[in-house]
């Protein structure tokens, strides 16, 4: 029974159902009524009951020509208010007029709605010589469309909010695929890596054949562990983050970034040590993101703190430490961002280390490879 009722509501949720079945409730008083007018020989509200049902029509094209609608609805009520003696009712102008704030958007909605003010007011201050005529007409007028903006920004605030959750969804699952492909496919891979080596380097020297096939299956290995790592990369790329393929970010931006923590309160320094060199893209971004998350979260739970980065290059791999001497403010929600430090230290086949110093304060220290382990 539940399930015939939510079908059947279904069914008259659908757009062109429910327009008809609201123009068919509206008209069919209107047309008793008019049935029994006529029938008695009463005269008098025939021409008003007929101008409520022209209007009627126009209703069933509401959301897809809005103005054309509410045009036409507006036509109908200034012809009933020039020609009948009792005012119309209105109702098709009202839900006409709420189409138009629901269904049309910006400067649109505005010049159709002074338009449509403009006309009623007129109608009621000349042809009706109404005291106040204005009033009533800016109140019949903004008050529909007034509704139909609301439902409407509701509405799209609803659908951004499921498309952010659908996104964040989708975010969550390639993470999740990143960090399975690393997990599983990635130490299968160095383990054949190491065995094949191990196995070649155990050959005898005349067996060269032997050794030039197991020395291209390494070259294979290695290869499919560097195009797994792009891939890795990819499926770990998401809107929040931007895409750091871009060149937007890596270590030639951390002075910039130390700058803006400065002017954001937080005083911070820069030391690089070694030589600097070209990274790889992929540790040029997990350094540059290294240490934005770190100044945020320093920023954010340690208080009266100071920042130091130190960039170090060495001859095979870098080492990027970020401490502070603030202390921890109670009271704040975990976040993700250690999380995500390890993730983008470990796709890159290094080695993070984080938490509080013994002097106070809090310590990130990660080491990274320049070349794949």
């Amino acid at each position: 029974m539940r399930r015939t009722f939510l079908k059947i509501v279904r069914y008259f949720r659908r757009p062109r159902v429910f327009d008809t079945t609201l123009v068919v409730v509206l008209s069919l008083p209107a047309l008793i009524a008019l049935f029994f007018m006529l029938r008695l020989g009463d005269m008098t509200s025939v021409p008003s009951a007929v101008f409520y049902l022209a209007g009627m029509p126009f209703l069933l094209m509401r959301r897809r020509r809005p103005l054309v609608t509410v045009a036409l609805v507006t036509a109908v009520d200034i012809a009933s208010i020039a020609t009948v003696t009792a005012l119309n009712s209105g109702v098709a102008a009202s839900i006409a007029l709420y189409s138009v704030g629901r269904y049309t958007a910006g400067r649109t909605t505005a010049i159709a709605t002074a338009a449509v003010f403009a006309a009623y007011a007129t109608a009621a201050e000349v042809l009706r010589q109404l005291a106040g005529g204005w009033v009533i007409s800016l109140f019949s007028v903004g008050v529909p469309v007034g509704i139909g903006l609301i439902v409407r920004l509701r509405t799209e605030l609803a659908e951004r909010g499921r498309r952010e959750a659908a996104d964040a969804a989708v975010r969550a699952e390639r993470r999740r695929i990143a960090r399975e492909l690393h997990d599983v496919v990635a130490h299968h891979i160095t383990v054949i890596n190491a065995l094949v080596g191990g196995a070649r380097a155990t050959l005898p020297p005349e067996q060269e054949v032997t050794r030039n096939a197991l020395e291209s299956a390494e070259q294979t290995a290695r290869q499919a562990m560097s195009e797994m790592r792009r891939l890795l990369d990819v499926l770990r790329a998401d809107g929040s983050e931007g895409p750091d393929a871009a060149t937007g970010v890596g270590a030639d931006r951390l002075p910039s970034l130390i700058k803006e923590a400065k002017s954001a309160g937080l005083p911070a320094s820069l030391v690089v040590t070694g030589e600097p060199v070209a990274l790889p893209a992929t540790v040029d971004h997990a350094v540059y993101r290294i240490v934005q998350e770190a100044l945020t979260n320093t920023r954010k739970h340690a208080t009266s703190a100071r920042a130091s980065v130190r960039l170090a290059y060495e001859p095979r791999a870098v080492e990027v430490e970020v401490v502070d001497d603030g202390l921890a403010a109670g009271g704040g929600t975990p976040g993700f961002g250690l999380g995500g430090m390890a993730e983008r230290v470990a796709l890159c086949g290094g080695q993070l280390s984080t938490g509080p110093r013994p002097e106070g304060g809090f310590r990130v220290l990660a080491r990274i490879p320049l070349e794949a382990p």
